[in-house]
C-alpha cells in the first residue's frame, strides 16, 4: 500500500468517527388507548361498532377495550365472547364514558352526554336532522372532540363507513319493498318480480350512489323493472357500468319524474348530500298522483327525507299511509340485520383505531391523516362544522387553524 492510499484510509476512518448530520424521521409512538363501548339505549339500535374478532386484534396490539354488560346482545354477541378475547365487561355506563375513545353506532342521547368525561373523544353517527342545539352545547361544555362516521373520508375521497352501511341498506330495501308490496293491507298484493305473462313491479330509485346500486342489483335479480333518476350524468353512467346491465336512467326532470311516479309500484329515495341535509325532491302533490297501494321507502330520512310526506318511523312501527301510499321511513335500516351490520362497521372502524394506537393518540391521528380529520365536527369543545353552526346558531371555527393552536406541542 503506497503512502497516498494509507493517508486516504486514515482520513476515511476519521470521518466515520466524527459527528454526522442527524436525519430526523417521524416515528409514531405506539401507545395504549382505552376504548369504551356502551350498551346503546337508543330505540331499536341493535348494532355494535366492534365484533369480538376486532376486539381481539385491538387487545393483542396493547389496547384496552371496555364493554358494558349486554352491549352486544342485540347483534347476537355474548359477554363471554368479548371476555374471551380480552375485553373488560363492566356494569357501569359511567365507567365506559371515562374511556379515551367512546365508540357508538347511534348518536349519544342527552343522558349519555352527561356521563362523558372532559376532553374525551366521541366516535359515532350524527344524524344531523334529528339533532338538537343542546346536543352540541353539551359537547362544548365537556371540551369533547367528536367525529361523525358520516363525514370520515378515505384516500379515494369516498365515505367508507357510509358506503359499507349503504351496501347493506341497498340490499335490504328491496326485501322490505317486496314485503309491503305483497301486503293486502299496505300494498297492492303484487309480486315484485312478476311471473310469465304478468308484468313485473315498476321500481323507481332516486339517487345513483351505493344504496341505489345495491338496490338495483337486488331488484333486477328478483325480476323487477328498475329506473334510476339522478342529476349527475356521470353517476348515472357509472351505475350502469357497475351493474353491468343497461338499466333505464334519467335526470331529475320534473315531467319525466312525475310520469315515472304515476307508474311506479315502489319508489326508493337514496339521495344524500355532504352537508347532512337531503334535498327536497318529491312534493305531496306528486305523491298524491301515485297509485293507491304503492310503496315509498325514504332511505334519505337519515338526512331529513326527500319526500314532503316523509316523517321518521321506527322498526317497531315502520310504516304509515299518506295519500293512499305506504311510507317506510326508518332511519337505521341496517339495524334490521344487526349481526351483518356490526361486522361491516367493525371492518371499517378497526383499522382506524389501530392507526390511532400506532400514532399514540387521536390528536396525532388527526394531525397526520387529513381523510380521517374530515370526520371532525367538534374539536376540544369548539364546533368546527360550519353547516351545524349555521343550523343551530353556534359559532364555528376552522379546524386547521384550531389544530395549529392546540397541536403546537406536537
Amino acid at each position: 500500500m503506497n503512502d497516498e492510499s494509507s493517508k486516504f484510509l486514515k482520513l476515511t476512518n476519521i470521518e466515520q468517527l466524527m459527528p454526522q448530520e442527524e436525519t430526523l424521521e417521524y416515528a409514531p409512538k405506539k401507545n395504549q388507548i382505552i376504548i369504551g363501548i356502551p350498551k346503546d339505549p337508543s330505540i331499536n339500535e341493535n348494532r355494535i361498532p366492534l365484533v369480538p374478532e376486532a376486539v381481539n386484534l385491538l387487545v393483542e396490539n396493547g389496547n384496552t377495550v371496555i364493554i358494558e354488560d349486554g352491549a352486544g346482545e342485540g347483534a347476537k354477541f355474548s359477554n363471554e365472547q368479548f371476555a374471551d378475547v380480552g375485553a373488560n365487561i363492566v356494569s357501569s355506563a359511567n365507567e365506559i364514558y371515562q374511556s379515551d375513545i367512546i365508540l357508538k353506532v347511534a348518536p349519544p342521547l342527552e343522558q349519555e352526554l352527561e356521563m362523558i368525561g372532559n376532553n374525551k373523544v366521541l366516535l359515532s353517527s350524527l344524524f344531523l336532522p334529528n339533532s338538537k342545539k343542546s346536543f352540541f352545547t353539551k359537547l362544548i361544555s365537556k371540551k369533547a372532540t367528536a367525529i361523525a362516521y358520516e363525514y370520515i373520508h378515505d384516500k379515494s375521497g369516498a365515505l367508507p363507513v357510509m358506503k359499507s352501511i349503504s351496501e347493506i341498506v341497498g340490499n335490504s330495501v328491496i326485501l322490505i319493498a317486496s314485503k309491503y308490496l305483497m301486503s293486502n293491507k299496505y300494498g297492492k298484493g303484487k309480486l315484485l318480480g312478476g311471473v310469465p305473462g304478468i308484468s313485473p313491479a315498476e321500481i323507481v330509485i332516486i339517487g345513483a350512489g351505493t344504496v341505489a346500486e345495491y338496490a338495483a342489483r337486488t331488484a333486477i335479480s328478483m325480476g323487477a323493472s328498475v329506473k334510476i333518476f339522478d342529476n349527475s350524468i356521470y353517476k348515472l353512467s357509472s351505475i350502469q357500468n357497475k351493474i353491468g346491465f343497461n338499466v333505464p336512467t334519467s335526470t331529475l326532470h320534473s315531467n319525466s319524474l312525475k310520469t315515472a311516479l304515476k307508474q311506479a309500484d315502489v319508489v326508493i329515495s337514496a339521495k344524500f348530500t355532504s352537508n347532512g341535509i337531503s334535498p327536497f325532491i318529491i312534493s305531496e302533490e306528486m305523491v298524491s298522483n301515485m297509485e293507491i297501494g304503492s310503496v315509498i321507502i325514504d332511505v334519505s330520512i337519515d338526512q331529513g327525507g326527500c319526500f314532503e310526506t316523509s316523517k321518521a318511523t321506527s322498526h317497531d312501527n315502520p310504516v304509515y299511509i299518506s295519500q293512499g301510499v305506504t311510507h317506510y321511513c326508518v332511519p337505521n335500516i341496517s339495524s334490521l340485520v344487526p349481526n351483518t351490520a356490526s361486522y361491516s362497521l367493525s371492518n371499517i372502524i378497526t383499522p382506524m383505531l389501530l392507526q390511532i394506537s400506532e400514532y399514540g393518540n387521536t390528536e396525532q391521528m388527526l394531525v397526520h391523516d387529513p381523510h380521517f380529520r374530515k370526520g371532525v365536527y367538534m374539536y376540544n369543545g369548539i364546533l368546527t362544522n360550519n353547516n351545524i353552526g349555521s343550523m343551530f346558531g353556534i359559532q364555528s371555527q376552522d379546524l386547521e387553524l384550531l389544530m395549529a393552536a392546540f397541536g403546537s406541542k406536537y
